[in-house]
């Protein structure tokens, strides 16, 4: 970041002002009001050239040492300041706080507000789907704190725990723009810990005494007005409110101002919500696809059509922290039905929505300051949109819709109120700045209608003066004109001159004219220039007013916001249902998920040209506990995978399910280890990150979760890779003695062995069909193993030329047969030894021959029931069977 200058320059009064501001914002680009523009020097000016791409000049060109100097326009900055925070760089913006016109000597400035990746209020710098947070962080008495706000909507939360990973994993599921910590935290191994999952240029850091447990208390019982943090239910949340205060005072020190709008704060606790770590929400694509990162192709994409841009907020909140409490999700499910079955109800609710404009970060741009007419006239439609909503919900019954529960009527009247307010004072067609008048309407005040009138009759007024100076002068080429140096005269040709008359008073010669004015001209130009800066004037006192008086109100706003926000997602929801045929799931205690005929939300939507195929899916805790699934690449279990994860969040979020029906029991934890994403930037490799998610998953993983794994072992030597996957299997089976919900897919066919050796695993596989040694995928799970993966079809299909895949055929082939030379063969085979051999399927163990053979050996029979030994018997013909049936 930029330093102060310290080069001895010629300085003048200027300089030394700026200098002196800079010394107080060294980590941050400082904005130097000079008139109409934003300057910057030294340093900041280098930096801020390069990155804004504007021309870096100089202040004084012809000294010795020149001072670098760029700037930007005033009425353009929050353009550039919005470049300069994306390029990971704050801006100190310093202005003039008194007029220059009654200025003696040097303007007074100073920085009126810092803005930083987490403190932007605008809406053009801003994603209006997305919460933009900063987040403080607190570690004492072992425990460590989390609490996140959003100036821009008024959001504050705060929670702790003492379970590390958990506070990672919420860290990232915050996703912030900004991390606050102590100064200490650079010393403290868990906190550095934390810090290391974000760039370095998007930490802060605090004073250790910023984050003093009794002063952040008392610091947030003075802002909110209270005894003490009781009712908010965080009072013993000792690191959750350290880091809460020092939050709150790391915002007003940015801000230069209180944040009045911040009433109270949101205390959580991590485990009240489906916890879904920084892994799993990647992989299954919630809100942020593997591939760009963008939204295409995720979750929120097709969920998100609400009406609003606090729906579409609130939507992604509710995917990232969907619920446990049955109640509730049973409560929001029931106002989906509800609303759903209401068609016409809907459409009218959907309708009025549409003109509810984001009242959250409305009311936040007002009371920080930012905002202007046209903000208010915003403010001013959502309002009026409030009774027919009211009116429309009224004819529901769930109590998700009920309007005066959530906001009573006095409320609502107080805001019908502030609309009328509001359209009798603007403007329809007020201009986006506030200190240039045209924004109120003449008759809200007698006086400002007196000044408009004497500004609107000024040409009418110009032009009978100059025609009756033209009749009593009889000088008819006489004009009477105003321009903004001169002001009002008097233009008269010079060969007119002699006919002057003596009243009139000279005011400047031209090449071709003369110009005058007289006392009368003089009088009304006073009067005239006097109705404009009077008339600005007074409409900025009567914005301020205004702007007071619905600020007084922002409370009222944002409930209103609020509960506008949860109408929108569930109304959406049912739009959703309605358009993609979704179902209701029911919620039951059971232990188990039944889906019947259930698709992919994303993926069938993605599909071009082809039918979705549905699958059912049963898991619980007495038969279908792990599902051991086969098939070959691209035939679809990742697909059957991940939709099942997808149906638990769905549905413990509120949001009807894709399919023909769906009984789902609440699940504390969804795990998932997809795919084979090296983490090459921190040095890991395919293998440490299979084996680091798997660990996270028998770790932590409860009778109560649900765990998907797509692939697991493969990253190392097949014997390695397949005795990790069948130990996982067998742990996940017997966890706690309980076992937990697994899907488990793999191409190591060996693993389908676990069906005969324990009692809840049960083999699927996804089949396809053969066709001249060709397959189609038929995308369908069934039960049953599958004894082939079809590696050399499907690579046929990824386009391998066909003399390569004749080759590992025939390699495929003396492995098979136990010929360990095959790989010292020459290439150059003659066309009869090319012929092709048939698919042949490649066995991880001994021929199967050897295998029985093997396991006889190894056998005690003189311990075995003649029951027993007539199973084990069959049990090895039935492997014999499916392994001679792969070479085949």
């Amino acid at each position: 970041m930029s330093t102060v200058k310290t080069t001895p320059v010629k300085t003048t009064p200027m300089i030394k002002q700026y200098l002196s501001i800079k010394e107080q914002y060294t980590d941050a680009i400082l904005f130097y009001r000079m008139g109409d523009f934003y300057e910057m020097f030294f340093e900041d000016a280098e930096t801020a050239a390069s990155v804004l791409e504007v021309a870096l000049t100089s202040r004084n060109k012809n000294e010795a040492e020149p001072v670098p100097m760029c700037g930007v326009p005033v009425k353009a900055a929050d353009v550039y300041i919005g470049r300069l925070i994306d390029n990971g760089f704050k801006v100190a913006v310093c202005d003039q706080i008194e007029d220059p016109a009654t200025a003696k000597g040097l303007v007074k400035r100073e920085v009126v507000r810092v803005v930083t990746p987490g403190m932007i209020i605008d809406n053009e710098l801003l994603d209006t789907s997305t919460n933009n947070y900063v987040l403080a962080l607190s570690r004492s008495n072992g425990a460590v704190g989390i609490s996140y706000i959003d100036i821009s909507t008024g959001t504050f939360r705060l929670s702790e725990s003492a379970n590390n990973q958990a506070v990672g994993d919420e860290v990232r599921r915050i996703a912030p723009s900004e991390v606050v910590v102590p100064a200490s935290a650079r010393t403290d191994d868990t906190m550095a810990g934390f810090m290391s999952l974000f760039p370095e240029t998007m930490l802060t850091f605090l004073d250790d005494n910023e984050f003093d447990d009794k002063a952040a208390r008392k610091r947030l019982t003075e802002q909110f007005k209270t005894r003490s943090l009781e009712g908010f239910g965080c009072e013993w949340l000792t690191s959750g409110l350290s880091a809460a205060g020092a939050l709150l005072s790391y915002v007003s020190r940015t801000q230069k101002q209180e944040v009045s709008h911040i009433t109270g704060v949101d205390a959580y606790s991590i485990d009240h919500y489906l916890l879904l770590d920084d892994t799993t929400r990647r992989n299954l694509e919630l809100t942020l696809n593997l591939r760009t990162g963008g939204r295409q192709g995720t979750l929120v994409e097709i969920l998100d059509n609400c009406a609003t841009a606090m729906g579409s907020r609130l939507l992604r909140h509710w995917i990232q922290y969907p619920l446990l409490d049955p109640r509730r999700i049973t409560e929001r499910l029931d106002a989906v039905a509800e609303v759903r079955e209401n068609i016409s109800v809907r459409n009218h609710i959907r309708e009025g929505l549409k003109t509810v404009f984001d009242l959250e970060r409305l009311a936040s741009k007002l009371v920080m300051g930012r905002a202007n007419a046209r903000d208010l006239l915003a403010l001013k439609r959502s309002l009026q949109s409030l009774p027919a909503l009211r009116e429309g919900l009224a004819e529901l019954s769930s109590p998700l819709f009920a309007f005066d529960k959530h906001l009573a009527s006095a409320a609502l009247d107080e805001l019908a109120g502030l609309a009328d307010l509001l359209e009798s004072a603007f403007r329809d067609d007020a201009p986006p700045t506030i200190t240039e008048g045209g924004m109120i309407k003449p008759d809200y005040h007698p006086k400002l209608s007196e000044l408009i009138a004497i500004s609107r009759d000024s040409k009418g007024w110009l032009a009978r003066m100059e025609a009756r100076e033209k009749e009593e002068t009889g000088i008819n080429a006489l004009k009477v004109r105003y321009n903004k140096v001169f002001g009002y005269y008097i233009d008269i040709p010079k060969t007119r001159m002699n006919e002057v008359p003596d009243h009139y008073i000279r005011k400047q010669t031209l090449v071709n004219s003369e110009r005058y004015i007289t006392d009368e001209l003089k009088e009304f130009e006073s009067k005239a220039l006097g109705a404009e800066e009077q008339r600005a004037t007074l409409e900025l006192e009567i914005f301020n007013d205004i702007r007071d008086r619905v600020m007084a109100k922002t409370g009222h706003i944002y409930t209103a916001a609020r509960f506008v926000a949860g109408v929108d997602v569930l109304c959406n929801f049912a739009e959703v249902a309605d358009s993609n045929d979704y179902v209701k799931p029911a919620i039951n205690d059971a232990g188990h998920i039944d889906i019947q005929a259930g698709r992919h939300p994303v993926v069938e939507k993605m599909l071009a040209g082809e039918r979705y195929v549905p699958n059912s899916v049963r898991l619980d805790n007495q038969e279908n506990q792990l599902l051991i699934i086969t098939g070959p690449n691209m035939a679809g279990k990742s697909t059957v995978l991940r939709q099942v994860a997808l149906f638990s969040i769905m549905a413990q979020m509120g949001c009807f399910v894709p399919g023909k029906s769906a009984s789902l029991c609440i699940v504390d934890r969804i795990f998932t280890r997809v795919g084979a994403l090296d983490n090459l930037s921190s040095g890991q490799s395919t293998f440490m990150v299979e084996m680091e998610e798997t660990a996270n998953i028998i770790n932590n993983a409860t009778a109560q979760s649900l765990v998907v794994i797509d692939e697991i072992g493969r990253g190392t030597s097949t014997y390695d890779g397949l005795s990790i996957a069948w130990a996982v299997a067998e742990h996940l089976h017997d966890l706690d003695g309980r076992g937990v919900k697994t899907l488990f897919a793999t191409h190591y066919h060996e693993l389908t062995e676990l069906e005969n050796r324990k009692s809840r695993i049960k083999n699927f596989n996804i089949a396809v069909k053969e066709w001249n040694d060709e397959i189609i995928f038929l995308r369908k799970l069934v039960e049953g193993s599958t004894a082939r993966s079809y590696g050399i079809q499907v690579a046929r299909l990824a386009g391998i030329p066909d003399n390569v895949i004749s080759r590992a055929k025939h390699i495929l082939f003396d492995i098979e047969q136990g010929n360990a030379a095959f790989a010292a063969a020459t290439v150059q085979k003659t066309e009869t030894e090319k012929q092709d051999t048939g698919p042949v399927q490649l066995s991880f163990f001994d021929e199967p021959e050897n295998t029985v053979i093997s396991k006889l050996k190894n056998i005690d029979i003189s311990r075995m029931t003649p029951l027993a030994a007539l199973n084990y018997l069959n049990s090895l013909k039935k492997k014999a069977e499916k392994a001679s049936s792969g070479h085949r």
